[in-house]
């Protein structure tokens, strides 16, 4: 494969986690849009319908574990492959429950499963294929996928209920995750090596060979439980605005439904903007600092920064609607900085070779504990005190917590072996 070549299986790549991140943050950015009539029709509790989004996280995590060994070995397209008949199995058979033990049963486990072959695939096949200097701003491009779920997901959603119910909103996205998932499957390549060629992106002077880390040793040092503590507590924080924030412009605030939906919807519409912006930023700071390592600490310090300012001004929201606008705009930007900083940052200290098997235990671990966390303090506090500004405080505690763990983030970690320099190539 020649260097056209390469640049050209790198982009389609790239393409494959746009399809994967745009269904799997399908199923975060409907549920916040469906749980309100759904939750009306059935007489569930704001709970007990979070209840089942905690679930569907929690076996998702699991399932991003068994992802993460998977993609070392075979490569991303059994895990697209999963995902589609899965994620479309927790939508589809979603529209039709009548009981709270259905609704966790479908959406929870086969949601579940189906969105857990997603993140860690399609995050760790970018990372093969671009590293250092180029990395951020290529997984910006895969990871605009969220927010335009956000946008079209929401809105269609959000457009078809009052005619056709929640029940036939859940059908179709169904049928739209097995069709995008199916093409990401045919577009999905192997590693860099593969194919005889090298990463792009690498940073200058990179004079020894890869360390092969074990997932032991990965996570016998600090660096790993410092970028998963600096993850969940964004991670908790993150899900609960999420999860809760229709809800929150409706019940609190005053909305209706219709403008709740279109403000929220505004968070996917500035990520995706502010997702490759944001990740030109970050590799500018890689290179202006020359340590990658180095830059993506940086980053991952300013990103829950931005996340205590956008929930200080949500909570001011009832006073004008300037105030939800420039929250979501905030949330939008510290959005484009995490998920893709943590991978970043973990693959600058482990490298790229086991990445899938550390990476996704370190996911399980944040996926197991943040959003099911998160999610569902966000009904379990407005249950408890009528209102949902109590659950953005301490969303705001938790990107607090964030920040202070990434300042802690060492820029290398020491493997038992030094490894060997590597070879030059041939003339």
């Amino acid at each position: 494969m020649n260097e056209s070549q390469a640049k050209h299986t790198a982009i389609m790549v790239v393409m494959a986690s746009w399809l994967a991140i745009f269904c799997l943050f399908g199923f975060r950015a409907t549920f916040a849009v469906l749980k309100v009539p759904m939750g009306n029709d059935m007489h569930w509790s704001a709970a007990n319908i979070s209840a089942g989004y905690a679930l569907m996280m929690t076996i998702y995590a699991v399932t991003a574990f068994l992802s993460g060994m998977i993609i070392d070995r075979w490569g991303t397209k059994p895990a697209y492959l999963l995902a589609a008949i899965f994620g479309a199995a927790g939508f589809w058979v979603t529209s039709g429950v009548h009981s709270l033990l259905a609704y966790y049963a479908a959406y929870g486990i086969l949601g579940g499963i189906g969105t857990g072959m997603l993140w860690v695939s399609s995050t760790v096949s970018v990372r093969e294929w671009y590293i250092g200097k180029d990395y951020a701003k290529m997984w910006g491009l895969a990871f605009m996928g969220g927010p335009m779920a956000q946008v079209i997901l929401s809105l269609v959603s959000k457009s078809v209920i009052p005619t056709y119910g929640w029940r036939f909103a859940w059908q179709m996205l169904g049928g739209i995750v097995l069709v995008a998932m199916l093409l990401a499957t045919i577009l999905a390549k192997k590693n860099p090596e593969d194919y005889g060629v090298k990463p792009f992106g690498a940073m200058p002077g990179a004079t020894q060979a890869e360390y092969v880390w074990g997932v032991g040793e990965a996570f016998s040092r600090y660096a790993i439980w410092a970028v998963i503590i600096t993850f969940l507590g964004s991670l908790i924080a993150e899900f609960l605005v999420w999860s809760q924030a229709v809800s929150f412009f409706v019940q609190d605030i005053g909305m209706s439904f219709g403008n709740a939906v279109n403000l929220y919807s505004l968070i996917g519409l500035v990520g995706i903007f502010s997702m490759p912006i944001m990740g030109i930023v970050a590799d500018k700071i890689v290179q202006s600092v020359d340590h990658e390592a180095k830059g993506r600490k940086i980053a991952l310090i300013i990103g829950p920064l931005v996340g205590v300012a956008a929930c200080a001004i949500l909570l001011q929201t009832g006073k004008s609607m300037a105030f939800g606008v420039l929250a979501c705009f905030l949330f939008a930007v510290y959005w484009a900085m995490i998920p893709g900083g943590v991978v970043g940052y973990t693959g600058a200290i482990y490298g790229r070779k086991t990445l899938g098997k550390i990476w996704g235990l370190a996911t399980l671990i944040c996926m197991g504990i943040g959003p099911a966390t998160g999610s569902f303090l966000g009904g379990y506090f407005r249950d408890m005190t009528g209102s949902y500004r109590a659950s953005i405080l301490f969303a705001l505690g938790s990107f607090v917590v964030s920040a202070l763990a990434a300042s802690s983030l060492p820029l290398a970690a020491k493997p038992r072996h030094t490894p060997m320099p590597a070879q030059q190539p041939e003339e």
